[in-house]
């Protein structure tokens, strides 16, 4: 089975470069799978019903977040039709949404997606590695397809998550920073993985953003508005070929394609 992920798209820029090359990456790499975080879809900040149909038109099965899911209200009810958008699965009981969505394929395979944020610089949450095991504890043996998004600020937390569920999923890739890093790898225990995906959306920016009033920003320490940037886009993703009778990961590679 062969999983596709997308770091996190950002503003109408990021959702337009999934609309021009989603269907082409599918097809030509043989994905079986194609899972999104969306958590800043909607200009920046946050999803909206409408976006989160949108970019399911556009061919994505299921999409992970972080702790802007929560930055439009509309949102909330969302969840209660749509259960293959998640938010992360250690929120407290009783928010909306899961955090898990097991999908199958038009094969017939299944591979279970798992949502997890980090707690270091980020906001409280229950603790993500105890929700690991809760999670993984309760999955169906015969779902071994398992891929965690891990949202977190700190590479020495994405780190120590790729650690605790080596051998347990078979592939865990870190969001939230939108700078891609080059420690793609499968653990020794079969799982592939990558500290931070990276972002896809404007990279003529500051991680998405306009870099004039973030400059200022750093300069003067004073409040300013945030726009999302415009110029040149890129669309990071990972690619994770998994062996589905075991769960292993056979091969994980960076996959980056650069618009307009």
């Amino acid at each position: 089975m062969k999983l596709l992920f997308i770091g996190d798209i950002f503003g109408h820029a990021g959702r337009r470069i999934v609309a021009d090359h989603l269907a082409d990456i599918k097809a030509s790499q043989g994905i079986d799978v194609a899972i999104a975080n969306v958590e800043n879809s909607a200009a920046g900040f946050g999803v909206t019903p409408g976006v989160a149909d949108e970019l399911f038109r556009y061919g994505i099965d299921v999409m992970t977040s972080g702790n802007h899911i929560w930055d439009k209200k509309d949102i909330y009810s969302y969840f209660d039709r749509e259960p293959r958008l998640l938010r992360p699965a250690n929120y407290p009981p009783g928010v909306p949404g899961a955090g898990i969505y097991i999908h199958t394929t038009a094969a017939g395979a299944q591979c279970a997606v798992i949502n997890l944020q980090g707690r270091v610089y980020m906001p409280q949450t229950d603790c993500p590695f105890r929700k690991a095991d809760e999670i993984l504890a309760a999955l169906p043996a015969e779902v071994k397809v398992r891929f965690i998004d891990f949202h977190a600020e700190v590479t020495s937390e994405k780190m120590s998550m790729g650690w605790y569920v080596d051998g347990r999923v078979s592939a865990l890739v870190g969001t939230h920073t939108h700078i891609p890093t080059a420690d793609t790898r499968i653990l020794p225990g079969g799982t592939g993985y990558q500290t931070d995906c990276g972002m896809t959306g404007p990279y003529d920016s500051v991680i998405g953003v306009e870099k004039a009033p973030v400059l200022k920003r750093f300069l003067d320490s004073m409040p300013t508005r945030m726009e999302p940037a415009t110029g040149s886009v890129e669309l990071h993703s990972v690619i994770v070929e998994v062996d589905d009778a075991t769960g292993k990961a056979l091969a994980i590679r960076r996959h980056t394609v650069r618009g307009d």
